[in-house]
C-alpha cells in the first residue's frame, strides 16, 4: 500500500510541474456538430460559447454535410452498427472491398487495404515490410504515428534534415548496399504546413533503388488538381510505393484510414499487418460514408477551390498584419510565437474573443517553437475569416507582438 501511495504522489507531482510551467493541456468541450462555428464549453460545466473554429481538420467542410450524414444513416440502416470481428474471420463486407477498389482508382495505385485509423496503418507498414538489415530514412519532422510505427520494425533507422535533399542523398549513398531502403515522409507536415519535395524524393529513390513512403493525411481530398494528394501535386502519380492516409480529416472527418500502393506490399500487409489482423473491421457507417465523400469530391471541385481561396486570403492577411508565419501553401497556417506561455495566453484570449484556436508547444512541437496552428476549411465564409483576423490583430496588439522578430517575441513577458 505504501508503494501505491508513493507512485500516486510521483504522478501527481509530474502533473503539478506541468501545470506550474503553464503547459497543461486543457480540453475544450464541443457541444455541437463540427463546422465553421461551434458551441464550446470551457472549462467543463461553464456556459456555452459560440466560436469560430480555426483549428479543425475539416478541410473540405464535409463533417456535417447533409449528404454525408444521410449516407451514414443509410449505412446504419442497411449494414448495421458494427461487425464484431476482424477482417479475415467474418468482418469483411462487400462495401469494404468496394471502398478499397475505389480508393485505388482515386489515388491511382495498384491496391488498397483499410485500417481503423491511419495511426494503425503506420503501425503496420514498417514492421510488416522490413527486415533487420533494411534501412528506414525519415524526414526529421514526420508525424508521431510514423515514429511509433518505425519503432516496431526490426529495420535500422536514420533521419535526414527536414526537406533537405542533399542530406537525404548523402544518407542514401551511405546506405547504398542495404537490401532494402525506404524514404519516409509526410506529404504535408502537420505542424508546419509545408509540403514535401516529393518529386525530388522520388527521383533520388529511383537513383538509389529505394522505396518511398508518404503519409498524406493532411492532403488527401484537396491537394493536387483532382484532390488526390501530394503525389498528384508533385506529378509523381504511380511512383510512390506506399501511401497511408486517413478518412478522419478532409474525407468526412470521422475515423478510419488505409495503406495504398504496390499490390505485393498491400498483399503482405493483408497477411501480416498486426493492426489489420487483430483490430475490428472498419465500421460500415464509415465505409459507406467514405464512398459517398469520394462521390462528392469527384463530382465538383468547388470545395477544393474555396479552400485554396480561403487559405490564400488568410495567409496574406496575417502576414500583412505583422505575424510570423511558416512558409507554405497548405491550409495549415502556423502563427509562430516561440514561447509556450505566450501561446497558451494567446489561445485563451482568442477564446474570449470568440475564436477557437489552440496553442502548440513542447512536446507536440520542439522546444522554442511554440505557435498557434490555424487551419482553414471550405466551410469558412469570408465573414468568419474577417472576424477571426480582427481577434488575432487585437490580441497581437495586446502583447505587442505585431511586426516583431523571433528574438523580440522570446523577450515578451506574459
Amino acid at each position: 500500500m505504501a508503494y501505491a501511495e508513493q507512485t500516486r504522489l510521483y504522478y501527481q507531482n509530474l502533473l503539478q510541474d506541468i501545470d506550474e510551467q503553464g503547459l497543461f493541456k486543457n480540453e475544450r468541450i464541443i457541444c455541437d456538430r463540427q463546422g465553421a462555428e461551434i458551441q464550446v464549453q470551457y472549462p467543463a460545466g461553464s456556459e456555452l460559447k459560440k466560436l469560430i473554429n480555426m483549428c479543425s481538420n475539416n478541410y473540405l467542410g464535409l463533417s456535417s454535410h447533409p449528404d454525408v450524414i444521410a449516407a451514414a444513416h443509410q449505412a446504419l440502416d442497411h449494414r448495421g452498427y458494427g461487425l464484431s470481428s476482424v477482417r479475415f474471420i467474418c468482418g469483411t463486407q462487400d462495401i469494404h472491398k468496394e471502398l478499397e477498389a475505389r480508393l485505388s482508382r482515386f489515388l491511382e495505385t495498384e491496391d488498397t487495404i483499410l485500417f481503423s485509423s491511419c495511426f494503425d496503418a503506420n503501425a503496420a507498414v514498417f514492421e510488416t515490410l522490413l527486415e533487420a538489415d533494411d534501412i528506414m530514412l525519415s524526414d526529421r519532422l514526420v508525424h508521431a504515428s510514423i515514429i511509433d510505427g518505425m519503432r516496431l520494425a526490426k529495420a535500422q533507422h536514420d533521419t535526414f534534415k527536414h526537406s533537405d535533399m542533399k542530406h537525404l542523398q548523402k544518407k542514401l549513398e551511405m546506405y547504398r548496399d542495404r537490401p532494402r531502403k525506404i524514404i519516409i515522409t509526410d506529404g504535408v507536415f502537420s505542424m508546419d504546413g509545408d509540403i514535401a519535395k516529393l518529386d525530388e524524393i522520388v527521383a533520388l529513390a529511383e537513383e538509389y533503388d529505394a522505396m518511398v513512403f508518404v503519409d498524406d493525411s493532411h492532403a488527401t481530398g484537396f491537394m493536387g488538381k483532382q484532390g488526390k494528394g501530394v503525389h498528384e501535386l508533385c506529378k509523381v502519380l504511380g511512383k510512390v510505393d506506399i501511401i497511408t492516409t486517413t478518412f478522419g480529416k478532409a474525407l468526412g472527418g470521422a475515423s478510419g484510414g488505409c495503406a495504398s500502393g504496390r499490390k505485393e506490399l498491400v498483399a503482405l500487409l493483408r497477411q501480416r499487418g498486426r493492426p489489420y489482423l487483430f483490430s475490428n473491421t472498419l465500421a460500415p457507417t464509415i465505409t459507406m460514408t467514405t464512398l459517398k465523400v469520394l462521390d462528392l469530391l469527384e463530382a465538383a471541385p468547388e470545395r477544393r477551390n474555396k479552400l485554396a481561396s480561403n487559405t490564400k486570403w488568410w495567409r496574406t492577411a496575417l502576414s500583412e498584419a505583422g505575424f510570423i508565419l511558416v512558409d507554405g501553401d497548405s491550409p495549415i497556417v502556423p502563427i509562430m510565437l516561440y514561447d509556450a506561455k505566450l501561446a497558451q495566453a494567446f489561445a485563451q484570449d482568442l477564446y474570449a474573443e470568440g475564436v477557437f484556436a489552440v496553442g502548440f508547444f513542447f512536446p507536440v512541437v520542439a522546444k522554442g517553437q511554440a505557435r498557434i496552428r490555424t487551419q482553414l476549411s471550405a466551410a469558412h465564409e469570408q465573414e468568419h475569416l474577417e472576424r477571426a483576423l480582427a481577434a488575432f490583430i487585437k490580441i497581437g496588439k495586446k502583447y505587442d507582438i505585431l511586426g516583431k522578430n523571433k528574438a523580440e517575441l522570446l523577450n515578451i513577458e506574459v
